[in-house]
């Protein structure tokens, strides 16, 4: 028994030991577990953390890149802009001058001062007459999106209106269809004073630097006449809407009248020029279509008209713009960012709404080329035929006379291009013999309707009423020059031609005797109108040349979108060194930039020249060109010999024969005719019964 008992205590102990270790093993396992899943927990929650975390550092990244990059990048271009403008503000007014002339060498005297030194006074009144798109516009009556505008600028200024509310801005600048005056409810008007045209933004000088260089000579505005009008409408329109000519008549009238008996001397700009043309028959006209002032008004009143960069017989550049709402810059804006001008942002597909605006502003039609093939050339022929685009030419404005035969440019070799050819669509087109052109005439072409008349809505324009049938036969014709240009506007701008053959014309007289010619249609067009019975009036044509201006365009047929302009500018057309004419799609030929030598300079190397049936009294023309050199450093602004066509406004030489002339000089006193380009050759290609 006792045997037993020990037996049955040692199992009994050994069972408590087996219990007691596979508690402790239980609890070493447990423990183990819960270590494990502690560490899985752990390890769990630090995936999860790195994973939130490289999702944040992703989604942060991402952030960063699309907005702040932005953000950071234009606060930078912000921040550098206003430091630059505090120092600019900060340093003496001395300063830019300092650094130009330590640079450069000293700075010559502005014209007006070097002129004030020799002893020169005010003399002859002086009328400015600005021209298309440099004249402030300012609202009387608007619609309700223009509220609290009333007075302020929608043209010409800080330009505000048109990024706040760009649609709105567009409706207001847009004149009637039906009637190219004011559409109902709308008022907008010329700013008057010297203040309508001196600058056309804030630092872009226009007239400014004109108006102060008189003013170092002695004159200030009772003796200044800034001729201001509305460019948008036609130029007769002017005198029903506003008696703007009525006005320009009895203010020239009364500065001859308190500057004892001394006439004006009329300075217009671009299409001022043609805007002053028609006033000069306006003035001698019988009321009511003219303003009754006699056939010896001018010659009472005017001394000279010295015509700055005059587009008398158009420009084709205006072709362009008409046709598919582009010129040079545009088509290159679109090559380096496709679709940007096209896109529709809020609405607002930009080209779209700039042709339907302008297609309302009669008084472009006005710079539609002139005189046709006769002036132009043809298929196969053009005045400017044989000129260098790559030719160099001296960098100056150093005095240099030509006579009718003997100009001084270096164009002398054919380069073959066919200036003729102002519109082609392929650039093999421009190339071809005419024999060589399969074309399709358009004029007869039917019409359709297609989907875009409905889908388009706000971004119409009169391309949608073509339908494809019609867009596609104008781009079958294949080539047009300067006759078949004004059938092809007829063709995809009925009603904008409409109200212009109302107003302007584009031909040349055959006989200017005929009474038809006393129509004021005629009035702006110097090949179908006489200069007035002045003999002692001069007329001079100053303009800039030396820089690659539009001649001629290669075009393509794009169809693809419904709502877009079914024409653009081939950027890609390129003549490459073997022609340098040709550059992303654009003919040029020597100019301003915007007007050519040959729209510019034929009526006073040739038209006008002597006694002729336009010039009946055989009054004196000059020809004065400005050949154009770059400023030499980013000092010196738009530059002192500048021959662009705006910033010649600017141009030392320039400015110093306006005031000479002002102060009584007379165009054989500034030395006659100052020539650097080939005009008087290109106007005896132009066989022109004169």
């Amino acid at each position: 028994m006792s045997m037993l008992r020990r037996r049955k205590g040692s199992a009994a102990k050994k069972s408590q030991n087996s219990e007691t270790q596979l508690d402790e093993n239980k609890e070493k396992n447990d423990n183990h577990l819960q270590e494990k899943l502690n560490s899985n927990a752990a390890n769990l929650k630090g995936n999860v953390n790195c994973n939130l975390k490289s999702k944040s550092d992703e989604k942060f990244r991402k952030k960063w890149n699309c907005v702040d990059n932005c953000c950071w990048f234009i606060g930078c271009i912000c921040s550098m802009w206003w430091f630059l403008l505090f120092l600019y503000n900060a340093m003496p007014a001395s300063f830019p001058q300092y650094v130009t002339e330590a640079i450069t060498g000293p700075m010559p005297d502005p014209p007006g001062v070097k002129l004030a030194k020799e002893g020169l006074t005010v003399k002859h009144p002086v009328v400015f007459v600005p021209g298309i798109v440099t004249g402030g516009l300012e609202l009387w009556e608007g619609h309700s999106c223009a509220e609290g505008l009333f007075r302020k600028r929608l043209w010409g200024g800080t330009f505000g209106e048109i990024y706040k509310r760009p649609l709105c801005w567009v409706e207001h600048m847009s004149l009637d269809n039906e009637t190219g005056l004011d559409p109902p409810g709308i008022k907008i008007r010329p700013v008057s004073g010297l203040v309508a045209a001196d600058y056309f933004a804030p630092g872009y000088f226009v007239w400014a630097v004109l108006i102060a260089n008189l003013a170092r000579i002695g004159y200030e505005e009772k003796n200044m006449y800034m001729a201001a009008y509305d460019w948008r409408i036609s130029f007769q329109n002017t005198e029903v809407r506003d008696q703007t000519l009525s006005r320009i008549k009895s203010n020239i009238e009364l500065m001859v009248a308190t500057s004892g008996g001394k006439k004006v001397v009329v300075v217009p700009h671009s299409m001022g020029v043609l805007y002053f043309l028609h006033f000069m028959k306006w003035v001698e006209a019988p009321a009511p279509m003219g303003g009754g002032g006699g056939s010896n008004w001018c010659a009472d009143h005017i001394k000279a008209v010295m015509n700055i960069g005059g587009p008398f017989l158009g420009v084709p550049k205006i072709v362009s713009g008409l046709f598919s709402a582009e010129a040079k810059d545009i088509a290159v804006a679109r090559a380096i960012a496709p679709g940007v001008l096209d896109i529709d942002v809020f609405g607002f597909q930009t080209l779209q709404h700039v042709m339907r605006m302008t297609r309302s502003w009669d008084s472009t039609m006005s710079m539609i080329p002139k005189g046709g093939d006769t002036v132009w050339g043809g298929l196969d022929w053009s005045p400017e035929e044989g000129h260098e685009c790559n030719a160099k030419k001296p960098r100056n404005n150093n005095m240099q006379t030509a006579g009718p035969n003997n100009g001084t440019g270096n164009s002398t070799s054919a380069t073959g291009v066919k200036y003729g050819r102002m519109l082609a669509f392929g650039k093999d087109v421009t190339d071809l013999h005419s024999s060589e052109i399969e074309r399709v005439d358009f004029r007869g072409a039917i019409k359709g309707n297609n989907l875009a008349n409905i889908t388009c809505r706000d971004v119409w324009t009169e391309y949608h009423d073509m339908g494809i049938g019609g867009v596609k036969a104008v781009a079958d014709y294949k080539v047009y020059t300067a006759s078949s240009i004004l059938d092809l506007l007829h063709f995809v701008a009925p009603k904008m031609m409409k109200r212009g053959d109302a107003h302007f014309s584009h031909g040349i007289a055959d006989d200017l005797d005929d009474k038809k010619y006393e129509h004021y249609k005629y009035w702006s067009n110097a090949l179908e109108t006489k200069l007035p019975m002045a003999p002692d009036m001069e007329i001079f044509s100053m303009y800039g040349v030396g820089i690659p201006t539009e001649r001629a365009y290669v075009y393509k047929f794009s169809p693809a979108a419904e709502c877009y302009i079914p024409f653009k500018i081939d950027t890609a057309a390129d003549g490459g060194d073997d022609g340098p004419c040709l550059k992303g799609g654009v003919y040029s030929v020597d100019g301003d930039e915007t007007v050519p030598v040959l729209s510019a300079g034929f009526m006073c190397a040739k038209g006008w020249r002597g006694k002729t049936r336009f010039n009946p009294s055989g009054m004196r023309t000059y020809i004065r060109e400005y050949n154009h050199a770059s400023p030499a450093t980013l000092l010196e602004g738009r530059g002192t010999q500048s021959g662009a066509h705006v910033d010649i406004m600017g141009n030392f030489a320039l400015i110093e024969d306006i005031i000479r002339v002002a102060a009584g000089a007379t165009g054989e006193d500034l030395g006659g005719d100052q020539v650097h380009s080939d005009i008087f050759k290109w106007s005896e290609r132009i066989k022109l019964k004169l």
